[in-house]
């Protein structure tokens, strides 16, 4: 999967907080993500991400 950093992702879970929109600090092996809804930074392995993501946004397209 194509994910950069900048990119929003849409999960199909979402974060205890309520919010399922994601913001990419980091990809690699691990993403550093930030929840959008509350600002909690958290890492996880790119595997478990690939799996949950329902959809890529990115900054001049839709």
């Amino acid at each position: 999967m194509d994910v950069r950093p900048e990119d929003r992702l849409i999960m199909k879970k979402n974060h205890p907080c309520g919010g399922n929109e994601m913001y990419v600090i980091r990809s690699g092996m691990d993403f550093r993500l930030r929840c959008v809804k509350c600002s909690h930074e958290f890492m996880v392995p790119r595997k478990k991400i690939e799996k949950n993501i329902k959809k890529i946004i990115r900054d001049g397209e839709q």
